[in-house]
């Protein structure tokens, strides 16, 4: 379909002599020049993409060390390498055309922990979070605070030297560097930490690298002391790498970490760190002020510090709008009450921190009396609410850290995009520079949201610029010139928070001619051929080579815009993702993205497979093949026809040929179509949707494995199978069979059909499935508590007794339940791409659920994934869908019929949910508490992620071992934990899952409710 990307040219032939040779060097690592891992890592969260030639993942500090000996060797001094950790920068810092050295898939160990004298040593992998969680038993944590924390790496923040919320109370990344080792150039180790003057001296008097390298750095501070201190701006957050003005603490003691810390990956390799840690506050509490005006306030947040808070953040009305439509605002919208006659346009959090709640209430009540004196004035806030507590007000801070996504969840195409978005001031000139700001961009025509840290004089800003159209594209070195010249105006940086990067053009105008140079002076010592990351920051003197323009390198927009809009259209659920990185968050108990959590491979991401998705699609065009037209031809038939060419092609694939769609193949069908991805990111990246689109188009020119038709077909065959269960039970408990089905269809196992049929189970309860004719024909008092059954494949013939407790639970409840008669879904064919024969049963199965719908009777679904079906991808090709309730979204409305039931015992029980619930439907899940509540029960949630079957995943022999590795991050500890007759569970694939790896079978909600209602 696509032909090898370019014959291999002299500098890619390099680079690969240099991979093999540092594999037969004996590195323990994973080493990668596909294409695809290329291309992943090709972007960051910035507008920038520049493909690398390969990326090396370290699995220990040796293997580091190999790297760095190599690059030393003559004939490799020209190789280029530029570390990456969590890939969020929004400058284009571990961007680069050589090798990318990722840390963060190996190299992610909390190595020591030491709570008395309150320290950490991690490798440099390690997420902020994951440690946080660590630390978090001894009441301790890492500041600062970002809104990257649950997928940023302390790499990461060390190399930008990091801060964030709370920043004038925690100060940044460099505060909380207690020691560093990294690998220097020569393949040496160097162990920084401050070093008294006896230290510092026994540190030069060696032969080393790094007894050279502490000797220069001292002496450039000590020549150029009071250039520093004119130069270096006195801000909180003066994030400069190569920080002369920081070289020397303030107890005298030398630090070369100052010099490390924010470089940018452009001096060392840094692997493992020592940090300081700070006590958790015990109590925490947020004041949520709200104003008409954003200018407001920002002015007022001035004022507001003189109340002594921990931290004060301010949101726009745009991104406050943004987090109104998305599914965080489920968690916080009781803080922020809809007031008559009032818009909101800006809001101030007020956070205060305290190790008593007494300590606590003072505090607050400071700020409370002078808002009582000032409630309602010109310029200050109309209203306010409290939020008491860690649980409450963290909470309030995850609807904020989803700013910075949430901005480019817009309409259009002209998208909010980082590039001046983190800009410092001194906090007393920030309304007044945002002022012009906004005038600045206001000229241009441009919408932006804004939110940020106004205690410490930086603010977040996005514009809005379609990067496809050159002429917009133009804007971001007018706006950023504009906006260089702004802060210089009001003393202030550009780069305040997010590292300079691709910025870094503008680091000679900051620092002057003399500093700058003695800043080369220091990349020079560090890396003398620049090979470190170069073009950021500074160059080395005497190498022929200069810092990259912000004009100069690629950017996504410009891959962009060679793909046209109907191929865009056709793929629009990957087009639009910025690289926020959400996916990548690390929690095991987060249900984002399992196939990444599983597997810790960048493809394996909604941010990789998106990006292979654009990349395949601009390729695609590249040959003239229009995507929309394919994929039209091949729905209106044509198997037969193109039997023999997808044969031949198949053929060539066995044989090795080269084509990238296998590649892109390979990522897809890693992925679960959970649609964890749909609900958690930001953008609202679709995989699922645009996975089966891919599938379809794939499969138009390659033969299909047995399996996609065995799960397509799935659907239509168990109704017959049922009739005669013990043939197909035995086949998949049979050893033999089981072995040979695994070879003919890629699958290892099923579950066994029940052998007590759904018919025969409403026969003994003197039912039978519902007709169109019947349900017209109940009389209205019998219609006004009768509820519509719908049946899906696994339930109905997997788990009948489940689908006749449910029957018999509403029936105790006082409902007429009838159950619709069985239909295909149709999700399975719409997982594997038959979007053709999905269509088709999809209108067949709407029209009937239509026409009971028609008659005012609710339908209720039993399995989450199945039922949310009805909702999701039949609204993707239908204008009327039918309503299909989760059952716990439509129990929780019967009020009456709840009260009028109060079983005698009581219990509490542990919900399971299932993850394409928690994050497609979010609110349904507190429909469940609201039910166990009317019924006198305790129902807690638990937090975690996916169980790793989903649906026919586990299943298949590719799977198996991701899938249990899923299973064991989160749900297996979950059910080890706890008592089994706790544990409710609301999907079929996860109870699946759970008999068939821990051998416990868990019940559904409503059949605990019905054993209560019965004792």
């Amino acid at each position: 379909m696509i032909p090898r990307i370019a014959e291999i040219n002299d500098t890619q032939q390099h680079y690969l002599d240099f991979i093999n040779t540092l594999k037969s060097r004996g590195f323990e690592g994973d080493l990668s020049a596909d294409y695809a891992n290329r291309v992943v890592l090709s972007t960051d969260n910035s507008i920038y993409q520049i493909l690398p030639q390969g990326v090396l993942y370290p699995r220990g500090i040796e293997d580091l060390v190999r790297i760095a000996s190599l690059s030393n060797e003559p004939a490799f001094r020209d190789i280029v390498l530029s570390p990456r950790g969590g890939g969020t920068g929004t400058n284009g810092q571990s961007l680069s055309d050589g090798l990318l050295v990722d840390i963060s898939r190996h190299m992610n160990q909390i190595l020591e922990i030491n709570a008395e004298e309150r320290w950490a040593r991690v490798q440099t992998g390690v997420v902020k979070d994951q440690l946080n969680a660590a630390l978090k038993p001894y009441g301790l944590f890492f500041a600062p605070e970002l809104s990257t924390s649950n997928r940023a790496t302390i790499g990461g923040m060390i190399n930008t030297d990091a801060s964030g919320q709370g920043s004038c109370l925690y100060g940044k990344t460099r505060d909380h560097v207690l020691a560093l080792k990294s690998v220097l150039l020569d393949g040496s180790v160097l162990e920084s930490t401050p070093l008294s003057a006896g230290e510092y001296e026994a540190q030069v008097a060696g032969n080393s690298l790094a007894s050279t390298l502490c000797q220069q750095v001292n002496d450039l501070h000590q020549d150029n002391l009071e250039l520093i201190a004119e130069r270096f701006p006195a801000l909180n957050r003066c994030l400069t790498g190569y920080d002369l003005a920081h070289v020397r603490t303030e107890a005298g003691l030398f630090d070369l970490n100052s010099i490390l810390c924010g470089s940018e990956g452009t001096l060392a390799l840094i692997a493992e760190a020592k940090l300081n840690l700070l006590s958790i506050p015990k109590c925490a509490a947020l004041v949520n002020l709200c104003y008409e005006s954003f200018n407001d306030a920002l002015r007022d947040a001035q004022q507001l510090m003189g109340a002594q808070p921990t931290s004060i953040e301010t949101v726009d009305s745009r991104v406050l709008g943004l987090a109104m439509e998305d599914i965080v605002w489920e968690s916080v919208s009781e803080f922020f009450p809809s007031q008559p006659g009032r818009t909101v346009q800006g809001i101030n959090l007020v956070e205060y921190t305290a190790d008593s709640e007494q300590e606590l209430q003072q505090k607050v009540k400071v700020l409370e009396e002078r808002l009582a004196e000032v409630m309602g004035q010109p310029g200050k806030a109309f209203s306010y609410t409290l939020a008491w507590g860690q649980e409450a007000t963290k909470r309030i801070w995850a609807m904020r850290k989803k700013s910075v996504g949430l901005l480019g969840n817009t309409e259009g195409e002209k998208r909010p995009i980082p590039f001046v978005e983190d800009t410092a001031v001194p906090p007393e000139n920030l309304a007044d520079f945002i002022i012009e700001f906004r005038e600045l961009l206001d000229q241009r025509n441009l919408q932006y949201g804004m939110f940020g840290h106004v205690d410490a004089g930086v603010l977040h800003v996005r514009p809005a610029i379609d990067m496809k159209d050159p002429q917009q594209e133009r804007l971001i070195r007018e706006v950023t010139d504009g906006v260089v010249a702004l802060t210089r105006k009001y003393k202030g940086l550009l780069w305040g928070e997010h590292g300079k990067g691709l910025r870094s053009e503008y680091a000679p105008e900051l620092f002057g001619p003399e500093l700058y140079r003695v800043m080369r002076k220091i990349k020079g010592a560090f890396d003398p051929r620049n090979q470190l990351n170069p073009g950021k920051i500074c160059t080395p003197i005497g190498v022929d080579a200069e810092l990259i323009r912000i004009d100069e390198a690629p950017t996504r927009g410009q891959y962009d815009r060679q793909i046209d809009s109907p191929a865009r259209e056709q793929f629009s659920a990957a087009m639009y993702c910025n690289g926020n990185g959400a996916c990548y968050n690390y929690d095991p108990n987060d249900a984002m993205c399992p196939s990444w959590k599983g597997t810790r491979d960048r493809t394996q991401s909604p941010k990789g497979r998106a990006s292979l998705i654009r990349e395949w699609v601009r390729l695609m065009q590249q040959r003239k093949v229009d995507l929309p037209v394919q994929a039209r031809q091949q729905r209106s038939g044509g198997f037969m026809r193109s039997l023999p060419a997808r044969t031949l092609n198949t053929l060539a694939k066995r044989r090795g040929e080269y084509d990238f769609s296998h590649e892109v193949h390979d990522t897809m069908m890693g992925c679960l179509a959970c649609k964890s991805c749909v609900g958690q990111c930001p953008i609202k990246v679709n995989v699922p949707q645009f996975r089966s689109r891919f599938l379809e188009l794939y499969y138009g020119r390659y033969l299909r494995p047995l399996k996609d038709y065995f799960v397509g077909a799935l659907e239509f065959m168990i109704p017959a199978l049922s009739r005669f269960p013990a043939p197909y039970n035995w086949a998949m408990s049979n050893s033999l069979m089981q072995g040979l089905m695994k070879k003919t269809t890629g699958m290892v196992d099923s579950p066994a059909i029940c052998t007590h049929s759904l018919r025969l189970g409403l026969k003994d309860r003197g039912k039978s499935f519902a007709t169109l004719e019947r349900l017209a024909g109940l009389d209205e008092q019998t219609r006004q508590r009768t509820v519509v059954l719908v049946q899906d494949a696994f339930t109905s013939y997997f788990e009948t007794p489940l689908v006749l407790d449910l029957l018999d639970l509403l029936s105790e409840l006082g409902f007429n339940v009838e159950v619709a008669p069985f239909f295909p879904n149709g999700k399975p064919l719409h997982v594997h791409g038959f979007l053709g024969t999905f269509e088709k049963v999809a209108r067949d199965s709407a029209r009937t659920l239509n026409g009971i719908e028609g008659l005012g009777l609710p339908l209720v679904g039993v399995d989450p994934s199945m039922t949310l079906t009805y909702r999701q991808e039949y609204a993707e090709i239908m204008d009327r869908w039918p309503h299909v309730q989760l059952l716990q979204e439509w129990l929780a409305d019967q009020h009456e019929q709840l009260a009028a039931q109060q079983p005698v015992h009581r219990g509490r029980f542990k919900l399971m949910a299932h993850c394409s619930e928690r994050t497609s439907a979010a609110p349904s899940i507190k429909a469940w508490q609201t039910v166990f509540t009317a019924l006198g029960q305790e129902l807690d949630i638990l937090a975690l992620g996916c169980c790793g079957m989903a649906g026919t995943y586990g299943h298949e022999a590719n799977n198996v071992a991701t899938s249990k590795a899923i299973y064991a991050q989160s749900w297996k500890q979950a059910v080890e934990a706890h008592p089994a007759e706790q544990l409710l569970v609301t999907g079929y694939s996860c109870r699946s899952q759970v008999k068939r790896t821990d051998q416990v079978q868990l019940l559904h909600p409503a059949q605990a409710l019905l054993a209560l209602l019965r004792h």
